[in-house]
């Protein structure tokens, strides 16, 4: 069976198709800029030359008619046909309350996906016209949605609810649901298999370090409880975004400087984190130059960075009662040695011992970075969301099939 999973943005659209004989990538690539006259289509076949074309995309119709059109190309594609495509699997950022796992697309579930539009406006639209462009250009063929949320709705209300007003509950569904949630199941799984013990036996604490980033308490296989809120704002200090603050910030700048909803929201998520500290980059590459060279804002953004994702480290194993495993995942997670080092250094009251020389070493598998004498075990651990999808979709697409 093959399938292909599809993460629509508003003005891109990342693909990956799948053969489910042995979860190998036929082929990979994204459209960017979709609505203007210049999208750039990139597409990456496994075993043959990647091809790049320039052309209008004006909306993701179009741009989903362009991907097929690349995997059946004579010279470039890697199937005969659009028929070979047996799935599709859609990332969906926010499932709410209505979804725990993935679900197969139906009137019911699109009905439930637009009703959380407000939840997560620049996502779940998105998400939607990528589901909407599928029907279009591949009609009959099944659709399945997989949600970044859905991992963490075994959260407890104690971790989940916040201290307001309970109305805003149970009217709005305020309340904390996380993302990264098909990531932090990855990685989580991939590290009890990885140790060769029972999941269910394994207290772990997973660090999804990228431009966004979270940590999630994973007790028994089980999210206890992430580092992300009602939206992807809260938590750790990101790229772009400032991750916990005190709430009585906001009304006071909007008085001070006379903002509006949108330029508040605007500033805290893509004007705060690194790039409002270092005033250099978001990217955590750009900060560690900075910060090994002396520059005094770049070392404050890489030391504020280490000493928020170490404190939420710690407040899970409080959490928890315990760590047993701590992995590193993502793009920083999964690269960043310097800032993994003074993490775990400062985490020696837990037991941890780092093997300095195995936490330099850089590969695409997982790995462990802690001493044979280390009382907690540290991973890092390529994550694979897309994968995910991509099981979870043969699962369901199975089912349906008998």
């Amino acid at each position: 069976m093959n399938i292909l999973v599809i993460n629509s943005g508003s003005s891109s659209l990342k693909y990956q198709l799948y053969n489910m004989t042995d979860e190998s990538v036929l082929a990979k690539g994204l459209v960017e800029r979709i609505g203007m006259d210049s999208s750039i289509l990139n597409h990456k076949p496994t075993g043959k030359q990647e091809v790049t074309e320039v052309s209008e995309i004006l909306e993701h119709n179009t741009a989903i008619r362009k991907v097929l059109a690349c995997l059946t190309d004579k010279e470039h594609g890697v199937i005969s046909s659009i028929d070979e495509i047996n799935a599709v699997g859609h990332r969906v950022v926010h499932g709410g309350e209505f979804f725990k796992a993935s679900a197969l697309v139906d009137a019911d579930a699109k009905t439930k996906i637009r009703q959380l539009f407000d939840l997560a406006p620049l996502h779940n639209p998105a998400a939607m016209m990528g589901i909407s462009a599928t029907e279009v250009n591949m009609p009959g063929v099944p659709q399945v949605v997989v949600f970044d949320t859905a991992f963490h709705q075994t959260m407890p209300e104690k971790a989940y609810m916040y201290a307001i007003p309970r109305v805003l509950y149970n009217k709005y569904k305020v309340r904390r649901y996380g993302a990264h949630g098909t990531s932090h199941d990855f990685v989580s799984k991939a590290a009890a298999e990885f140790l060769d013990r029972p999941l269910e036996d394994l207290k772990i604490i997973t660090c999804h370090i990228g431009n966004g980033a979270s940590v999630t308490a994973v007790d028994g296989g089980l999210s206890i409880d992430t580092s992300m809120g009602m939206t992807p704002l809260e938590g750790l200090m990101m790229g772009t975004r400032s991750g916990d603050l005190d709430p009585a910030i906001v009304p006071y700048v909007m008085n001070k400087e006379e903002l509006s909803v949108g330029e508040v929201n605007s500033m805290l998520n893509k004007h705060s984190g690194l790039l409002a500290i270092s005033g250099v980059s978001s990217d955590m590459r750009d900060i560690i130059d900075g910060a090994e060279k002396g520059e005094p804002n770049s070392t404050l953004a890489f030391d504020m960075y280490e000493y928020r994702l170490r404190k939420y480290i710690g407040s899970y194993a409080a959490a928890m009662n315990g760590v047993d495993v701590i992995v590193f995942t993502a793009g920083v997670g999964e690269n960043a040695a310097v800032l993994r080092a003074k993490v775990l250094n400062n985490l020696t009251f837990l037991g941890i011992e780092l093997d300095a020389e195995a936490n330099k070493v850089r590969s695409g598998d997982p790995r462990r970075i802690s001493t044979a004498e280390s009382k907690v075990q540290v991973l890092v651990v390529p994550t694979n969301e897309e994968l995910v999808i991509a099981r979870d979709t043969y699962r369901i697409v199975q089912g349906i099939n008998g």
